[in-house]
């Protein structure tokens, strides 16, 4: 007797959770993964998940999955890394090892188009600093029409895939892939919002993180002593290019308490998300000028 989705994923999710794995990839446990597995192998839509777990499987599908997760506990790959796909904001994104697999609360800001730090029919120029799979970056066209998006990223490679998805959702016309190592390839622009899910994990973390953030681009998560390497340069630059009226969003994640120590006069908004995540700060581009010298400091210090 064939088994049923519900049935294979059960199965499956057994093994993962005697596996030891870790999770943290768009997924925090076994069975969701297990389901991730399932439904890649099957080809079946997420959307109708309700309709589709009585549903029979054949025997290719079944090995495929089984298949998956042999490779998910032997390699520590991300789920993301064996579907190529992972979603955010609502929207599939292609993904390999050359970038992160996206994840970043702020999603959320996204969605709410970044009321209420600016109001969206003003926010026409973009950039995404460290844009990786261009997951920000083309999310924000697609929540912001009238928006032109500058997707920057210091790794050719990362590159690649923002084109991939750039592409794929087919915003051509108004997101710009851009090699810059922080703004170094973008002098002279100037935006309404600068957004940022920049590396920010410290040499130590980067010690104990788990084998499945090891699959990920070390240039990507390696931020220096105390993870704040890149931060430093965005909070020092950023004034430079944003428009009278801007703001500024970065997520530093666990980092959040250096910068605070490192910082103590900077009046960062430390943002909270319904749906989980933290470590994401805004400042406005009057912020930034007022404490110029002190963020200039850090840079040299």
């Amino acid at each position: 007797m064939a088994l049923t989705v519900e049935q294979l994923i059960d199965e499956l999710a057994t093994r993962l959770d005697a596996a030891g794995l870790s999770y943290g990839h768009g997924s925090d446990n076994a069975a969701d993964e297990a389901a991730e597995l399932v439904f890649f192998a099957a080809g079946l839509p997420h959307e109708q998940a309700p309709d589709c777990y009585a549903l029979p499987v054949n025997e290719a599908v079944v090995t495929a999955a089984r298949n998956l997760v042999t490779r998910r506990i032997d390699e520590r790959v991300p789920a993301a890394y064996l579907t190529h796909r992972m979603w955010f904001c609502g929207h599939e994104f292609y993904v390999d090892e050359r970038v992160l697999v996206p994840r970043s609360p702020i999603a959320e800001l996204i969605h709410a188009r970044f009321r209420p730090w600016l109001e969206p029919a003003k926010i026409k120029r973009v950039l995404d600093i460290g844009t990786g799979s261009g997951c920000i970056a083309i999310a924000c066209a697609l929540e912001l029409a009238d928006a032109h998006v500058d997707a920057a990223d210091i790794s050719p490679d990362a590159l690649a895939v923002t084109r991939i998805n750039i592409d794929r959702h087919q915003v051509q016309a108004r997101v710009r892939a851009v090699q810059s190592d922080v703004f170094s390839g973008l002098s002279g622009e100037r935006y309404d919002l600068i957004v940022s899910n920049p590396p920010y994990v410290s040499h130590a973390e980067m010690d104990a993180l788990p084998p499945e953030y090891l699959r990920e681009p070390e240039l990507g998560l390696r931020a220096g002593a105390d993870g704040l390497d890149i931060v430093r340069r965005i909070l020092a630059e950023a004034e430079r290019h944003l428009e009278p009226h801007g703001v500024l969003i970065v997520e530093v994640g666990d980092s959040e308490y250096a910068l605070a120590e490192a910082y103590p006069a900077v009046p960062f908004i430390w943002l909270e998300f319904e749906f989980g995540g933290g470590g994401v700060f805004v400042l406005t581009a009057q912020q930034l000028i007022e404490h110029r010298e002190v963020l200039a400091a850090g840079v040299r210090a």
